[in-house]
């Protein structure tokens, strides 16, 4: 668990949108940097075969916030009211555990493949992080009544690896970053922003699931 926060904090550096942020690097832990419509960043191992691979064993997500968010978020809304405290924090990222496992396992499971708990040598094994929360409006109201007004629900970042099931080879891994809930109505409601998230981590695992049937039809991998 320690080493997938760390890579997730590392993905989340990677495609940072501070102008003095590096250039992604080539290649990572000897994976290949490739075009990608479905995610800022991508990386195969060259000669990869995806082919095989019919069922996904899926690891419990890790969810974390922007650090400091709270902290910085607190300091511009001094009333008490509005303030998000560390149980608020946790309770979220406990829920958005269970919440993305779901998504992630439903997509997999729609779009042909059998989500399973075991290894398998037709099995992949899929590590997702989503990190680098930002919620711009927070709303502690769960009754939907009241509201808050920002131009996006906030942002997050994903993490996705993918390895063989059995030998625990290093196949690839995805990196992106999106908003969440970006429109001009700017109406901000606790009901709203979890449905904007959940939206945008729906939308990340369509994509990945797609990025999958694509390699396997041209495998192996040729970057």
């Amino acid at each position: 668990m320690q080493r997938t926060v760390l890579m997730c904090t590392l993905a989340a550096s990677l495609v940072a949108t501070e102008p003095a942020a590096a250039a992604p690097p080539a290649t990572w832990d000897g994976l290949v940097q490739v075009p990608s419509k479905k995610a800022k960043l991508a990386y195969l191992q060259p000669g990869a075969d995806f082919s095989r691979y019919t069922k996904v064993l899926i690891e419990e997500p890790d969810v974390a916030f922007q650090k400091d968010w709270r902290r910085d978020y607190n300091r511009s809304h001094r009333s008490l009211s509005g303030q998000v405290s560390e149980s608020d924090v946790q309770e979220a990222v406990s829920q958005g555990v269970v919440k993305a496992g779901e998504i992630f396992a439903q997509a997999w499971t729609k779009g042909g493949y059998t989500v399973v708990n075991a290894p398998g040598p037709d099995v992949l094994r899929v590590r997702v992080g989503i990190v680098n929360i930002r919620v711009s409006a927070p709303d502690r109201q769960t009754s939907g009544r009241s509201h808050s007004f920002s131009g996006e629900a906030g942002s997050a970042t994903l993490f996705v690896e993918a390895r063989d099931s059995e030998t625990n080879a290093l196949l690839g891994r995805a990196v992106d970053q999106r908003l969440a809930g970006d429109n001009p109505n700017g109406w901000r409601t606790a009901v709203s922003n979890r449905g904007d998230f959940r939206d945008l981590v729906r939308d990340w695992a369509t994509a990945g699931v797609r990025a999958m049937t694509e390699l396997k039809s041209r495998s192996p991998v040729k970057p």
